[in-house]
């Protein structure tokens, strides 16, 4: 094999390229590497590591999504999901990196003319761009939905109609609109990360946007999809794949961990009916680190079994609450 001298020691070292490295290497075993032009070294924790200080970033997947939007009260649209983005980044070994999960929004009350659901609550993790929360719904009369990652969607309950809420370019869409009819008095529904949250029509109302597909944990699922909305005298409307609750007496909410956003309430009738619009989900924040790199330090309450998980080549960290973090 051939060999580089080390200018600082005097020693010789052997070279390989990436693709020629020992299969099996050791703890401490060195040598130059020709494709990167460093001299690099082996730990069992890190994998190989460049010996200088340049060139030694861990490069990660990340999926990042935020609290969905509270769908609105009486005759409320639909809550919208919140932001979604994912990527990549490289870490710099020994920083700590900081995870925070955005909580779902309310739903709005049971109030004539108010009952505006609440926006959903930032994620965010160090060095990237946060996730925004999702936007509220609306409650009657005639209110725009709110905006956020996703917009939420409008109420309506004469023949004006309103607007839905506008989603953050990259991360979600806009809400649904409200018809502008006395018919069924429907609501628009929430902005999903796949798609707008539907308008209402004349005799139906606005479903909830549709979510967005990740295989990030090995696994494939949908997050951020919109809340359904409410009616008066048609059938409330569904909620959009991806953790969407229904619209609804009562309403469903968005699902934890997924950044759906809250369905929308109902009617207030019969007298013992409560046209709540129903809560948004949580967020989540999850990290994909190559098992090679990963250094085992965390901080945090990470999902089921409470330990990160190997998926493939890689280690998976899933946040579903409060905060915590990784040290590269």
């Amino acid at each position: 094999m051939a060999s580089i001298l080390d200018p600082f020691k005097g020693q010789t070292f052997p070279t390989w390229t990436t693709a020629t490295r020992p299969a099996s290497p050791i703890t401490g075993q060195v040598g130059y590497n020709n494709t990167t032009a460093q001299l690099e070294v082996y730990n069992t924790i890190g994998g190989w590591q460049n010996a200088g200080t340049s060139g030694n970033l861990v490069p990660v997947s990340y999926l990042i999504i935020a609290g969905g939007g509270g769908g609105g009260g009486y005759l409320g649209g639909g809550g919208g999901a919140g932001g979604y983005l994912t990527g990549t980044a490289s870490l710099t070994p020994g920083t700590v990196y900081t995870a925070v999960v955005g909580g779902g929004g309310a739903g709005g009350a049971n109030t004539s003319g108010a009952g505006n659901g609440t926006a959903g609550s930032t994620s965010t993790f160090t060095g990237l761009t946060s996730a925004v929360g999702g936007g509220y719904g609306a409650g009657a009369y005639n209110t725009a939905g709110g905006s956020g990652g996703s917009g939420g969607g409008a109420s309506n309950n004469s023949s004006t109609g309103a607007a839905g809420g506008a989603g953050t370019p990259g991360q979600g869409n806009n809400g649904g609109a409200s018809t502008a009819s006395t018919v069924n008095y429907g609501g628009g529904g929430g902005g999903g990360a796949g798609a707008v949250g539907s308008s209402a029509v004349t005799t139906v109302a606005g479903a909830g946007g549709a979510g967005t597909a990740n295989s990030i944990t090995g696994t494939p699922a949908t997050y951020a999809g919109g809340g359904g909305s409410g009616s008066y005298f048609s059938a409330a409307a569904a909620g959009g794949s991806g953790g969407g609750g229904a619209g609804g007496n009562p309403a469903t909410a968005g699902t934890a961990n997924t950044g759906g956003g809250g369905g929308g309430g109902a009617s207030n009738t019969p007298a013992s009916a409560t046209a709540v619009g129903a809560a948004g989900g949580s967020g989540v924040v999850i990290l994909s680190v190559p098992t090679s790199s990963y250094s085992g330090t965390y901080t945090g309450t990470l999902a089921s079994p409470g330990v990160p998980v190997v998926s493939g080549s890689n280690t998976i960290l899933k946040w579903t609450t409060g905060s915590g973090t990784y040290t590269a």
